[in-house]
């Protein structure tokens, strides 16, 4: 969460305003061979908060992200967030939906989306017309076509029920059931608890909620390391998001990090990443057929960086994605980078090939080769479908002959 934004200022934005789609800055790269042939059978995801590129890579004086992570991996130097707040970046990972006004004040209420069932934008993309906070069951999930297909995956969510008068500790709702208006008492952390629900994005979605893939999937984060254990109790796809101390987002922390500490920001998330990452790194599933994918949701509040990439467009939600139409853009989320370790990457390699979000999300529909089930009934889900995006390609999987080794640090 960068800052709380008016809702009904953007509200207005979101009423009044017509604006034509904005091509982003630079080109559209082609679709790349992401795929199962690539032999990754792992993926591992973890989602930090609220951080620009030079923050994160350049610039950043925390030794295991600032240098040793970035020896052991490929950095993508053009990697940025599709808008602002917190909530709409990681509703996008899992769905392609771009945001709307409500998303974008990180639904401080949690109340179901309308109309419902959802009506679909007729020009293209999977886009749900209307606002709110919980999607209807109409509207697929990532998690939706990997349980279709067979493919096992996990949400590790830090802090997660540590305080069961804020949140369960499955699924995470931040209220007793969907859509029931509650306001969110996750919104700021407690030094017992300091989960957020608007970082958990399973928990926004029916058709995970009503059909109990929420709360039988969405665990908290304890569980990954019993997890890890074998590669048979490894998900194939792991969705870690840290709490509010160890992702960054909260300096100095309410509670403790990682390590007990509680500077919070980069510090904090460099405790976190040097205790987790190894632990995965040193797990069967990793060391036979793994990948790391760490990056932020957006940029820093300081900068109002609201730029995009790779042709980004709004939804018929909302015409800035970005919110901060004095940035001169206001489309996108900012530049954030992003880091991937293992199989097929190369180590010490920075790639500046232009990706965001909804190129995770097409990238993880291509290596677990579950591209159907879209609001078409074909196809990548939302804005992963949107013409020219590409999945991570062959400038990010180079090495694929190199097998991948334990890499510790």
């Amino acid at each position: 969460m960068l800052r709380k934004t008016s809702l009904l200022a953007l509200t207005v934005i979101a009423a009044g305003l017509a604006v034509a789609p904005t091509a982003a800055s630079g080109k559209a790269v082609k679709s790349g061979p992401a795929s199962p042939s690539l032999g990754i059978k792992h993926v591992f995801v973890i989602v930090i908060e609220n951080e620009g590129f030079a923050k994160t890579f350049t610039n950043n004086p925390n030794p295991y992200l600032g240098k040793t992570l970035q020896q052991q991996g490929t950095v993508l130097t053009k990697y940025y967030g599709i808008g602002h707040e917190s909530n709409p970046n990681y509703l996008a990972m899992i769905s392609g939906q771009a945001p709307n006004p409500m998303t974008q004040s990180d639904c401080e209420d949690y109340v179901d989306f309308e109309p419902s069932p959802a009506v679909f934008d007729p020009r293209g993309n999977g886009q749900a017309v209307g606002q709110g906070c919980v999607f209807p069951a109409n509207v697929p999930t990532l998690a939706d076509q990997l349980t279709a297909k067979h493919v096992s995956w996990q949400g590790y969510m830090g802090d997660m029920g540590n305080d069961l008068t804020r949140e369960p500790d499955r699924c995470g709702q931040p209220a007793s059931s969907a859509g029931t208006g509650m306001q969110d008492g996750t919104q700021s952390a407690s030094a017992k608890d300091q989960y957020a629900a608007r970082h958990n994005p399973f928990a926004y979605f029916h058709s995970l909620i009503d059909s109990g893939a929420c709360e039988r999937n969405v665990v908290p984060l304890t569980h990954l390391e019993r997890d890890l254990a074998q590669e048979s109790t490894t998900p194939q796809l792991s969705f870690i998001v840290p709490n509010l101390c160890d992702d960054g987002h909260d300096a100095p922390c309410t509670g403790k990090d990682a390590k007990g500490k509680n500077p919070g920001g980069l510090a904090s998330v460099d405790d976190f990443l040097s205790v987790y990452i190894p632990k995965i790194e040193a797990s069967p599933a990793f060391g036979k057929d793994g990948l790391i994918l760490m990056m932020a949701d957006e940029s820093d509040s300081a900068s109002f960086d609201a730029t995009s990439c790779c042709g980004e467009t709004p939804g018929p939600n909302s015409p800035f994605p970005g919110v901060f139409v004095q940035s001169g853009n206001g489309q996108g989320g900012g530049l954030v980078g992003a880091l991937a370790i293992g199989r097929c990457v190369k180590a010490g390699a920075t790639d500046a090939t232009q990706y965001n979000h909804y190129s995770l999300l097409r990238s993880l529909e291509d290596l677990f080769g579950v591209t159907t089930g879209g609001t078409d009934g074909k196809g990548h889900l939302g804005m992963a479908a949107a013409s020219g995006l590409a999945s991570f390609g062959p400038d990010l999987f180079a090495s694929c002959h190199q097998p991948v080794s334990h890499r510790k640090g």
